[in-house]
């Protein structure tokens, strides 16, 4: 006969397997298990599941349910919300509601996580209305919610584009008693500013500076990014100060989101000295901190430094990504070096970066400016990938220099093919063929626009 113990041990080896995704030998264990005589529980067979939904498939998770039923061994409400989480996972929405109503039908009731775990995947898939019922079933069957219920239900109608609703909930359950955590602030906080309700979001804070909280470094970060994504830079600058006056260390998020701010405003010394300060406080870089300092070089002008922090980031082992290479190749196009934007594009194709439209826009944006048409008419036709700002940049820079024709010609690519172009260039194709003498050719050309725009409303 087995002791419990052995059989918890056994358990345990199971459960590190499949936490270690080695199914097979997790499959082994209880295989061998079973023949010196251990016979797997509910906990064995739970975990099995579990490791099936993250690792594998909902579908190879559901199939242990088989064999545990099989085994003579009754599924419980963790069976379930392991299966309802996997479904969760993989953004299968329905998957999640045929567990949820499988398990009500064989007499198992669900508990606050099983609720939890519904409400998350109905959110994440776009469903805020089936997630807001079983809300309500949740209450109306004396399921207690948890915090992390009231803080999915916040998040999940503020990314819903709903934050006027989270905002009432929120309301409500303050007079309901409901003690908000600071995790539940920065929610609505985070929901409201995206939302663009910044007042919203400012009143917020207070209260949570006048509760029995205190806001932390993510609730200030927060509103911090708010305000400089809706312009307020003041503000922004601001909340930084506050942040760093209340004793916070700010981390790199921050200190990326303000040294960007600071660019942007054109205060580069300013953007020195917090990058100085953000060094000698040994805050590590990461590969969008790195982003944003040579986004700062190549603005002031300063190409070598941010081709040397490039070099830096690689040597470290933190690569580049394609936003890396847009900003040197805008940088370069800025200052004229259009040979070695194009030595750099060719770098990019060689590792296999060749899908980088921004980087390409810019450059074939920089030639039409400086009226090199000619090589900017070949990368237009070299490119693969076009979008609405490749075309403007290219009929922009022919009538600059006069090839109206040409523009119209483009132009009308875009309308039959359903591009959408700033009305910007299409005025000033339409008035470059009328200056030019083409009286007949701009009337044509006004008139696709016309039926361009008929036929999309």
């Amino acid at each position: 006969m087995t002791c419990r113990f052995s059989i918890c041990l056994w358990n345990v080896c199971v459960a590190s397997l499949c936490k270690a995704r080695n199914l097979e030998k997790a499959e082994a264990v209880i295989v061998d298990g079973i023949r010196i005589g251990y016979l797997p529980d509910v906990v064995t067979y739970n975990t099995l599941i579990a490791a099936y939904c993250r690792f594998v498939g909902v579908d190879e998770g559901y199939s242990v349910l088989h064999r545990m039923r099989e085994a003579g061994v009754e599924p419980d409400v963790i069976t379930y919300n392991s299966l309802i989480a996997g479904a969760a996972r993989h953004c299968l929405p329905s998957r999640s509601v045929d567990f949820f109503e499988e398990m009500l039908q064989i007499g198992i009731d669900p508990n606050v996580w099983s609720y939890n775990t519904l409400m998350h995947c109905l959110f994440k898939s776009g469903h805020p209305e089936g997630a807001y019922r079983f809300f309500l079933e949740m209450i109306s069957n004396n399921v207690q919610p948890s915090p992390f219920t009231y803080n999915t239900l916040l998040n999940g109608l503020c990314k819903s584009g709903n934050a006027k609703n989270a905002l009432r909930l929120f309301r409500r359950l303050e007079r309901f008693g409901f003690s908000a955590e600071v995790v539940t602030y920065n929610t609505i906080i985070n929901g409201l500013c995206k939302a663009g309700m910044y007042g919203a979001a400012k009143r917020i804070l207070t209260e949570l500076g006048e509760s029995s909280n205190s806001p932390n470094a993510i609730t200030y970060t927060t509103i911090m990014k708010c305000c400089f994504k809706s312009g307020k830079f003041r503000q922004g600058l601001e909340v930084f100060a506050a942040m760093m006056d209340k004793g916070y260390s700010s981390d790199v998020f921050a200190y990326c989101t303000i040294i960007s701010a600071l660019v942007k405003m054109g205060r580069i010394g300013e953007a020195h000295s917090h990058t100085d300060e953000m060094l000698k406080n040994g805050i590590g870089l990461d590969m969008a901190c790195c982003n944003t300092l040579i986004y700062m070089y190549c603005k002031e002008g300063n190409l070598r430094t941010a081709f040397q922090v490039l070099s830096e980031m690689e040597e470290a082992g933190l690569g580049s990504d394609e936003y890396t290479h847009s900003i040197l190749v805008d940088g370069l196009c800025r200052t004229g070096l259009f040979v070695d934007a194009q030595n750099l594009l060719k770098k990019m194709e060689s590792r296999g970066l060749n899908s980088n439209l921004v980087a390409y826009n810019s450059l074939l944006n920089g030639l039409c400016k400086v009226g090199n048409l000619d090589a900017a008419l070949a990368l237009f036709n070299k490119m693969e990938l076009k979008d609405s700002f490749t075309y403007a940049s290219l009929i922009h820079g022919l009538c600059k220099f006069s090839q109206f024709r040409l523009a119209s010609k483009l132009m009308r690519i875009c309308l039959r093919e359903g591009i959408s172009v700033l009305s910007s260039a299409q005025r000033a194709v339409v008035s470059g063929l009328r200056v030019s003498g083409l009286k007949r050719d701009a009337i044509k050309l006004r008139a696709a626009i016309r039926t361009a725009r008929l036929l999309r409303s």
